[in-house]
């Protein structure tokens, strides 16, 4: 809780929830009254970001009087979708633009040998999607280890995402939590650093009734547009279609993220509700056969140019049954295991994990260096060969 930089430096840290008193012109920050409630990095004064944040540090004191103006929060109340400010839903990317998202990377998070981001490696690997015709980027999901993360980092890594890259891609940020209120501040940081959508799965570990998930998912979406993820054998608890069509009621849903299968899909496609698949082996046909908009793909981060194809060119079995074994791999362990030891196998990325994920033996790294060459190296990321690695290569760090 704390805004340790009091003038403005190509980067500095500040306290989104703080009330500071900034000028345009000098790039002066000062503190007025603490309330942080998280930290972030913050690029220069003249970023989208920065001009983002003097925005709201401008209007947070009330020119009529000596009050603090603070953020809407999140009430019980019986109409959950509380109307946005003109402001907001101007500078928003307007959801058509998100609906129409055919081809969504949920990105890695490369790491550091110390454990923390490695944000040149992230960077470049997200040029890499872009430079392939990627449309978004889906920021510290499951694939992106959000779930080791803290918040401040989760949020930091959006808002880097965002500062970066936002002029060439949406990005949508993971906010969900089983934790109704920790998903409700997640949403709301999210959005104030720029992201144009956010990710929800269903609350995990202590589920909740049918009724709970309805008031859960309300509780965000009165904040802004929101992509359900329905993923049951990470949550153990499926978002049947009569929740769905509750929550479709709202403005700000985007649409659903499903990995149950395509039967799912089309019963949402044919009431007019827009799915993305989570689950790279059925993209061809959820998206030619089953109505799917497009997918939210692992795969894509090791072949983006692939997966742009099969998801814009029409329907292609061959492409399909091309990239069949390479999913299969990615699959034989819970994403994103074989996903790390891939890049690392690529060079893209340092070989770092963050415990509990390890890497993969080496008769499966074996496999994935014959896969390139089955599939042809001008297929995947980067620019190395692929190496089979040694398990003394790998770093796995349990602290971080």
């Amino acid at each position: 809780m704390f805004c340790n930089c009091f003038e403005a430096k190509p980067l500095f840290r500040a306290s989104i929830g703080s009330d500071l008193s900034v000028s345009s012109s000098s790039g002066q920050v000062t503190m007025l009254k603490n309330h942080c409630s998280c930290n972030l990095s913050i690029a220069e004064p003249g970023s989208v970001f920065f001009r983002s944040v003097f925005r709201t540090c401008r209007k947070r004191k009330d020119p009529k009087n000596t009050t603090y103006w603070k953020p809407p929060q999140a009430s019980a109340v019986n109409d959950f979708h509380l109307p946005m400010s003109s402001s907001v839903v101007n500078n928003r990317t307007s959801m058509e633009r998100i609906r129409n998202l055919r081809l969504i990377t949920a990105v890695k998070t490369p790491y550091l040998p110390n454990g923390q981001f490695d944000l040149d490696s992230y960077d470049k690997l997200v040029d890499m999607q872009i430079a392939k015709g990627i449309e978004g980027i889906l920021v510290a999901g499951s694939t992106g280890e959000g779930q080791l993360m803290t918040w401040s980092e989760q949020i930091m890594l959006i808002a880097h995402t965002v500062n970066c890259f936002g002029d060439r891609v949406k990005v949508v940020g993971n906010a969900g939590s089983n934790c109704t209120s920790e998903a409700i501040k997640a949403t709301e940081r999210g959005f104030a650093v720029g992201m144009n959508a956010a990710l929800h799965i269903s609350p995990y570990y202590g589920k909740t009734s049918l009724d709970g998930l309805v008031a859960h998912y309300n509780s965000v979406l009165s904040i802004g547009p929101i992509i359900v993820y329905n993923i049951p054998t990470r949550t153990h608890q499926d978002i049947p279609p009569s929740v769905v069509q509750t929550l479709a009621q709202s403005p700000n849903l985007v649409g659903v993220k499903e990995c149950v299968g395509t039967e799912r899909i089309k019963q949402y496609t044919d009431e007019g509700i827009v799915v993305w698949t989570g689950i790279d082996k059925l993209s061809h046909d959820a998206r030619w056969d089953f109505g799917a908009v497009g997918v939210q793909s692992v795969a894509s981060n090791l072949v983006p140019g692939l997966m742009r194809k099969l998801m814009f060119e029409n329907k292609n079995v061959t492409l399909n049954s091309k990239l069949i074994p390479l999913f299969d791999w990615l699959s034989h362990e819970p994403v994103p295991i074989a996903l790390n030891t891939a890049l690392a196998q690529l060079g893209v990325i340092k070989p770092v994990f963050r415990l509990p994920h390890v890497p993969l033996p080496v008769n499966k790294r074996i496999e994935f260096v014959n896969l390139v060459k089955q599939m042809g190296r001008e297929h995947f990321v980067g620019e190395k060969d692929a190496q089979v690695l040694e398990n003394h290569d790998f770093i796995v760090v349990g602290r971080y």
